[in-house]
């Protein structure tokens, strides 16, 4: 719903009745941190008056209640989501998210360019506001086996559409240090624009070398201390927590008033169940404003100061001239949304039913070789082995080192210590590769669980206590076109299936909820002390994240960047 300059100007100064009126309500201003009683008018897609009394064609009242701007998300993968485009958008936009800036980053590792295509026309027809990094490191890195390669060439084709606004995570920040040509291939071609920053734990004078390339935003942040380095160094901090990477807490006693301007937030990623079961951007704002945060800090990093970050200069506030993306709260506080609106519209089951579908992509793309339950054997090796330590709520991984059992020439988990086993097996039909580990914390006792969501390079990742269980849900993947799936003693307990691109549902967003939650009792039954096993799987393979990861092609130093073992 458009509108013309002419008519924006008479229905602001009021000689004409506004498209809406909202009456009776009070908005909170971010400049000045009062709460205002006034009428906010909407012409089309955009506030035309506030601080004043307006007539409408079409008058809300929203007596008592409080609006606030839409909340914008400024780092996720949506495929982690689980679901398409347009199912998030229908998920997440009713709990106030009217604007996410998204890196297809999943999605190009396994399709490459025409897996970013879907992306952008998907966001052409979603009543939420996507918008798109272009994905910077496909492959991420050399460690590991990705389905697509995408040089800058096949980049910038994409570079001026109307919903890309720059260069996506830069995760190779080893490669940024040490100048490598196709890194800086990239960063060249994108300076004067945005660049997103992924440098967890880099400090220093490496850090400085790394933000010296134009990079200004960053959402790795684990600690205040890391993050008051990063924002003295001019970086805008993307507060995170997701289904997994929880750092809200870490990070809370620099959500003030003062930082608040260099301040958004971020999920990177929560899936369905997490979302119904607690909020989306709703929650970090409650949960913080619960701790002791000032509502105008965390409320400004929800939307002004994230607008500003990525240079979305036409929303963020409730005022004249900006964007008509609003939330109607009962309180500050509790921050539920009563009434959303993107870009003017009232958001109803009827303005989703407006878009027009996108066709899926990547319906074939699990194309791994038949598993068997040798494959999983993990030869007897001299001295202590490495280890990857889960650590809950985290995607870092500690790098352990321990003396395991053996039995005849092969190495033995240790239950008892909580060691169980984990592979990587190459799904995009390359070369076939298959690696194996050993990983702590997951606390299973029994069976299995496996994914093709492995980031970066989304191989399918297995981990077990029987070997024949994990060659059972291996190839159970295969079967399904891609998901999740539990085993438990030979039999298939729970799975979801994920066929787009081996990342995505096809299903609406409330079947992919309930089956979540049927699957996470399945894993629970394993013996697992993890809150969300799926992910925290999924993230096993990253070989960007700290110290110790697994990939296709073996154990990886993250720290040294090499294949070790």
């Amino acid at each position: 719903m458009m509108s013309t300059l002419e008519s924006r100007i008479d229905q602001g100064v009021g000689r004409e009745p506004a498209d809406i009126v909202l009456k009776g309500g009070r908005f909170f201003d971010l400049v000045t941190g009062e709460l205002i009683a006034s009428d906010i008018a909407i012409c089309g897609d955009t506030i035309v008056g506030t601080c004043g009394d307006y007539q409408g064609i079409e008058e809300i009242d929203i007596s008592g209640k409080i609006v606030v701007p839409g909340f914008i998300d400024t780092h996720l993968h949506i495929e982690s989501s689980l679901v398409t485009p347009h199912e998030f958008d229908r998920c997440v936009l009713p709990y106030g998210v009217t604007t996410v800036i998204c890196d297809p980053h999943e999605i190009a590792n396994v399709l490459g360019t025409e897996g970013i295509q879907f992306f952008l026309d998907s966001a052409q027809e979603t009543i939420m506001d996507i918008r798109v990094q272009l994905s910077s490191c496909v492959p991420a890195t050399h460690l590991e086996t990705s389905g697509a390669d995408l040089p800058i060439e096949r980049l910038l084709p994409f570079r001026d559409h109307p919903k890309v606004i720059g260069l996506a995570e830069f995760m190779n920040f080893p490669g940024v240090i040490h100048k490598d040509p196709i890194c800086m291939a990239k960063l060249e071609a994108f300076q004067g624009g945005h660049i997103d920053g992924h440098a967890p734990l880099l400090r220093g004078n490496d850090l400085n070398g790394y933000l010296a390339a134009g990079i200004r935003t960053e959402h790795e942040c684990t600690t205040a201390e890391e993050a008051m380095e990063k924002i003295r160094k001019g970086m805008h901090i993307l507060v995170r927590e997701g289904s997994v990477s929880k750092d809200l807490h870490a990070l809370m006693s620099i959500i003030n008033e003062r930082l608040s301007p260099y301040l958004a937030l971020c999920t990177d990623d929560r899936n369905p169940l997490d979302i119904a079961e607690e909020g989306h951007l709703d929650y970090m704002i409650r949960t913080a404003i619960a701790h002791g945060v000032e509502p105008l800090a965390i409320y400004r990093a929800a939307s002004i100061s994230a607008a500003r970050a990525f240079g979305l200069r036409d929303r963020g506030l409730v005022a004249p001239g900006y964007r008509a993306d609003l939330v109607v709260v009962d309180s500050l506080e509790n921050c539920r949304a009563s009434n959303v609106f993107a870009a003017g519209r009232l958001v109803t089951d009827a303005l989703f039913a407006t878009r027009k579908p996108v066709a899926p992509v990547g319906l074939d793309s699990v194309k791994a070789r038949t598993i068997k339950a040798a494959d999983f054997a993990v030869p007897v090796s001299e001295g202590e082995v490495p280890v990857m330590g889960v650590l809950p709520g985290k995607i870092i991984t500690e790098y352990r080192r321990y003396q395991l059992p053996s039995s005849g020439n092969q190495t033995s988990l240790d239950l008892e210590r909580d060691i169980i086993k984990v592979a990587v097996i190459e799904r995009h039909g390359k070369n076939g590769n298959h690696a194996n580990g050993f990983v702590q914390g997951f606390g299973l006792k029994k069976g299995a669980i496996a994914s093709t969501v492995g980031h970066d390079s989304h191989n399918i990742c297995v981990v077990g206590v029987s070997e024949d269980d994990m060659a059972l849900a291996a190839n159970r993947l295969s079967e399904i076109k891609g998901g999740f799936v539990v085993v438990e003693n030979g039999r298939i307990t729970g799975e979801i299936p994920l066929p787009v691109a081996g990342l995505m549902s096809l299903e609406p967003f409330e079947s992919v909820r309930d089956t979540l939650h049927d699957l996470r009792k399945a894993a629970y039954a394993l013996g697992t002390t993890l809150q969300e096993p799926f992910l925290q799987v999924a993230f096993l393979p990253l070989p960007v994240i700290p110290h110790l990861k697994i990939s296709d092609k073996g154990m990886v130093d993250v720290d040294k960047f090499m294949l070790i073992g």
